[in-house]
């Protein structure tokens, strides 16, 4: 995928009705093992101390030291391969570094699981699989039940506003697996919101979807943090992520830079970030050639976009 960005890197509007601390570009890398806090001022939700993680034999990130507040939203960018899904899993507890420590409110993130939502990039689901969506949402609200609980009226509210959210309302009996490919992100944001969380990782939520949707669900993400939820979320659109978030965390292995949105579209960081992938033109025209993928795709995993079905 090409991305060309031209003159100080200023990306087209997006419609994003976010305006987000872009005054100034303040970089700000961490020396190994000292984690690194920007954003909204509160507690510390998300610490990574000198975290190294890999697949196998094959190192994923390195020497990583991040601290997220309570309240932020949080994008993370850098090329394919760079580990930004990694960082997730790793908050997620859903892959255990081999070095360093990593927190969540305070405790293995394993420990805090009901506090989490973490919405993955593509989702090993049998599609076939007779459940409707609103079941799909629902089972947001499983942790929440404890053993032998059924759902009650107050999860089947909860369920039909966090459709309503995502303007999945009109489809709620349907089959999840005759939806598109960007109506089936959208239902597993809309499970993540039904399952209360306080902390939501994710990856790749604006990808493939439209214009109007990608502004409809940055508007959702910034009422959550709003709400002193904390959300950080992989991405590969630059210009959403300097537009749409508060601040922007670069990785390329390990954090190249962190500070403000702004960062997203400055060169020096790009150059960090992208490295290779980065070609810089006369007049300070920039092209970033990037194929999108995953950073460790699981077997038998497919990826869906607007309007594709399997």
């Amino acid at each position: 995928m090409r991305r060309s960005f031209g003159g100080t890197l200023s990306a087209s509007p997006l419609p994003c009705k976010n305006d987000p601390m872009t005054a100034g570009t303040h970089l700000s890398v961490p020396p190994d093992g000292q984690a690194v806090s920007a954003g909204k001022a509160g507690p510390t939700v998300v610490s990574l101390r000198d975290v190294s993680a890999s697949y196998g034999e094959t190192p994923a990130v390195e020497h990583v030291s991040l601290e997220v507040s309570a309240g932020s939203l949080v994008a993370v960018v850098g090329p394919n391969g760079a580990g930004k899904s990694t960082l997730l899993k790793l908050m997620a507890g859903l892959l255990k570094p081999w070095r360093g420590e990593v927190r969540v409110f305070g405790q293995p993130p394993g420990q805090v699981g009901r506090r989490i939502a973490y919405v993955p990039q593509a989702e090993l689901v049998d599609w076939h699989f007779p459940v409707a969506v609103d079941q799909v949402v629902m089972m947001g609200r499983y942790p929440l039940l404890g053993p032998f609980r059924r759902p009650g009226r107050q999860d089947a509210l909860a369920v039909r506003e966090a459709l309503a959210k995502v303007r999945m309302t009109d489809v709620a009996d349907r089959q999840i697996g005759s939806l598109s490919g960007g109506q089936r992100r959208r239902v597993f944001l809309a499970r993540a919101l039904a399952s209360d969380a306080e902390l939501f990782l994710l990856d790749e939520p604006v990808t493939a979807i439209d214009a109007t949707t990608q502004d409809e669900i940055m508007d959702l993400l910034r009422d959550e943090a709003g709400r002193g939820r904390t959300v950080i979320a992989s991405t590969h659109d630059l210009a959403c992520a300097a537009q749409c978030f508060q601040r922007v965390v670069a990785v390329n292995r390990t954090i190249v830079a962190d500070g403000p949105a702004s960062i997203a579209l400055d060169t020096e960081v790009l150059a960090r970030a992208y490295g290779g992938h980065l070609l810089m033109l006369e007049g300070g025209r920039v092209i970033l050639d990037d194929a999108h993928h995953h950073d460790e795709p699981p077997a038998q995993e497919r990826h869906f976009h607007e309007g594709e079905r399997e």
